[in-house]
């Protein structure tokens, strides 16, 4: 019996670190944007995981390092500005017309093929805001694939590393 109530602790400790560990993996996924060719400023571009209901989970990528422009990403900024917590996707400066950027996104594992959607937002000084200029299913197979914008951004094409 002695034996048996040190082998239980010890199980509960394994079977709350396996948890624990799996829960926030990621996958790094190659995330290539292309921009159509627009003149103006270079475009703020915001990257979120939207949940099954269609509201903001969390913040993977943001290329634009002024935060003084971050409320102009409107849709975004409701979700973001309330807490306004570090964003550690902040990965590099805004992206003209015509111009492409790769930048690697931490997919957290277990939010693929359950519903879940990417967002690119994109807005311009002077110019427009799209809330969508894409948006997709987050799944297996949308994490090898080619999506089309429908604003300043021409595409986007995805590679699983």
């Amino acid at each position: 019996m002695k034996k048996l109530s040190k082998i239980i602790p010890v199980f509960f400790i394994l079977i709350f670190l396996t948890v624990g560990f799996t829960i926030n993996e990621t996958k790094p996924v190659k995330c290539l944007i292309q921009m159509t060719n627009y003149n103006g400023e270079g475009a703020y571009v915001i990257v979120s995981l939207m949940n099954p209901n269609g509201e903001y989970e969390e913040t993977l990528n943001v290329l634009g390092k002024d935060p003084e422009w971050y409320s102009e990403i409107s849709e975004w900024w409701k979700f973001y500005g309330k807490r306004r917590p570090n964003i550690d996707a902040i990965s590099g400066e805004t992206i003209s017309g015509g111009e492409r950027t790769v930048s690697i996104l931490q997919i957290p594992i277990n939010k693929i093929d359950k519903g879940y959607s990417l967002r690119f937002e994109t807005s311009v000084e002077d110019q427009k805001y799209y809330k969508d200029d894409l948006q997709f299913p987050l799944t297996t197979e949308s994490l090898n694939s080619k999506k089309e914008g429908k604003g300043f951004i021409r595409y986007v094409r995805m590679l699983t590393q």
